[in-house]
């Protein structure tokens, strides 16, 4: 009885159909990658603002003063000394305690006569001067409230660990295809309820649903791509699927830059999901895990269609499927520590999970932080990543995993620091090395998916590929903490801290056993053996050079 990578062999691995699923599948990427990283154009900073009092707001109207002129007329900032700056924003002029004689006069300087007024701080009754709409103008999300827009992203990325957890499990047991569908519709509706959300605490409770169907369609799409092709497809399909990701952060700005407000943003990137549901169609469940569910018949249908469409056929012999590679159920969290090799490995793809979506994660929210054109920006810096897949195509298979992966941090983490102390003067050399560190971020984070599947055994691949990743989202929850809270103190303490974790991320990959044309481990004992064989391998070596020269 053959089994299914033998029946898929005969059909073709990677042949018309197989191409045409990727595509489309492909494309949800493209939508992940809006939700992603939406935050940076949904939270956009205005360009200025301030807040009135009641006798302010009563001289703006009466004397029908721009929102320039209020700006400069009264907010703090302008006018008090260079000790009391620091308040400004947040604070205002309590005029109401000053000589209220001249409240009829239009003159500043007769309105305004003492620029030494209290400052107290504001309450409310915000302005905002500002191209483009943003959630920041709509919940009021300065100053005390700054900590709010953090939260934004944070509660997104809970959503994502709580999506891989919950929808994982789904796929496993109900099926790939259907739980596709559902996430699909799922961010569809949040990500409409999040648009006309009435208030803040709607707009976050739907955004953290939004984030847990979000992680639930890339997952699934992703698991959907490398189940239908054969193995030796599977990691060039699983890079190119990045790529897409990253082709959606080149558009982006482009979506952010012809939409008025932060609702049509929002709007552009949730509605075409729904267009992923005429995917029930044309897009089939996965036969690896029909198979798995004791349901052969079903996948030999599959099978057929697919050898039909990419030019073959399937002969009688292929009546039945057998499997031949079942995984144990229930692992546990003590499989991944309980031994030496695996405690190390799991250990260092943690801290490399959490590294990659902190850095990530961290450098394209500061592009909202650090002026200058955000839609250009952003735009190159999505271009950037796009050599990444392609440096990692040619480099893995030649220099191992190892080494590209190290590499790729320790770039990152000595861009990161090299631009935090460049002065200002220099632009184009900032740019240059800070495009280096982005380039060598996106490296480690797609790497890191391949590492990670090829040091776990067979029985512990898709639960340790799961827990680790968590580390991504749990990292995705600080990294808005950490940037915007830092980033109120210095600019640049953000790209330090960011620089140090890549750096030592770095150092402890090299410490990962090398993968490099060895087969996947079935069990924990061939992990162990990977590292005391690589050792073996450095310690001929050496007693061949020391034989050598003493010839």
């Amino acid at each position: 009885m053959p089994t299914f990578d033998q029946a898929l062999r005969k059909a073709g691995e990677f042949g018309r159909f197989q191409r045409r699923v990727f595509l489309l599948l492909c494309l949800t990427g493209v939508t992940f990658a809006f939700l992603f990283v939406g935050v940076v154009f949904l939270g956009s900073q205005p360009d200025y603002y301030w807040c009135r009092g009641p006798r302010a707001t009563a001289m703006a109207e009466r004397c029908a003063w721009s929102p320039e002129e209020e700006w400069n007329l009264t907010t703090p900032e302008l006018h008090v000394p260079a000790e009391r700056r620091g308040q400004g924003h947040c604070h205002r002029y309590l005029l109401e305690a000053t000589n209220t004689s001249s409240e009829l006069s239009c003159d500043p300087l007769t309105a305004f006569p003492n620029r030494s007024a209290p400052l107290v701080s504001c309450s409310g009754d915000w302005r905002y001067v500002e191209t483009h709409s943003t959630i920041v103008s709509q919940f009021d999300l300065v100053c005390s409230n700054a900590w709010m827009l953090d939260l934004t992203q944070a509660i997104l990325n809970l959503g994502f660990l709580a999506g891989a957890f919950t929808l994982g499990y789904a796929a496993d047991r109900y099926g790939r295809l259907i739980i596709y569908l559902i996430s699909c519709f799922g961010v569809g509706i949040t990500g409409v309820v999040v648009a006309f959300a009435p208030n803040f605490s709607v707009f976050v409770i739907f955004r953290f649903l939004q984030g847990v169907f979000g992680k639930g369609a890339w997952m699934t799409c992703f698991v959907i791509v490398t189940e239908i092709v054969g193995s030796k497809q599977r990691r060039i399909v699983g890079i190119v699927i990045q790529m897409f990701f990253t082709l959606g952060i080149i558009i982006l700005p482009g979506i952010a830059y012809f939409t008025p407000s932060w609702q049509g943003i929002q709007l552009a990137i949730s509605l075409p999901s729904f267009l992923f549901l005429l995917y029930y169609w044309v897009v089939p469940e996965s036969p690896r895990w029909l198979i798995t569910r004791k349901q052969g018949e079903k996948a030999l249908q599959i099978l057929r269609r697919v050898a039909k469409c990419n030019g073959k056929h399937l002969s009688s012999n292929y009546s039945e499927i057998t499997v031949t590679d079942e995984e144990v159920s229930n692992p546990s969290c003590l499989d991944l520590v309980r031994t030496p090799q695996m405690r190390k490995c799991t250990l260092i793809l943690m801290f490399a999970w959490f590294t990659s979506a902190v850095v990530y994660q961290g450098l394209v929210m500061r592009l909202g932080l650090i002026g200058g054109n955000l839609y250009i920006d952003f735009f190159i810096s999505g271009l950037v990543e796009l050599p990444g897949a392609l440096l990692i195509l040619l480099t893995i298979e030649r220099l191992g995993r190892r080494l590209p992966f190290a590499a790729s941090n320790i770039v990152a983490g000595v861009s990161c620091l090299v631009t935090a102390f460049l002065p200002e003067g220099i632009p184009w050399l900032r740019t240059t090395v800070a495009t280096l560190g982005r380039l060598g971020i996106t490296m480690a984070f797609e790497i890191v998916y391949l590492v990670n599947s090829e040091l776990y055994p067979t029985t512990l691949r898709n639960f340790g590929v799961s827990l680790c990743s968590g580390l991504c989202d749990f990292g995705g929850i600080i990294a808005p903490f950490l940037l915007f809270r830092l980033a109120a103190i210095w600019l640049e303490l953000p790209l330090i801290i960011f620089g140090i974790l890549a750096s030592v991320c770095g150092g402890l990959v090299m410490l990962l056993p090398e993968t490099k044309g060895i087969a996947l481990p079935e069990t924990v004992e061939d992990v162990e053996k990977l590292g005391s064989s690589q050792l073996h391998q450095c310690g001929r070596k050496k007693k061949t050079q020391v034989s050598t020269s003493d010839v």
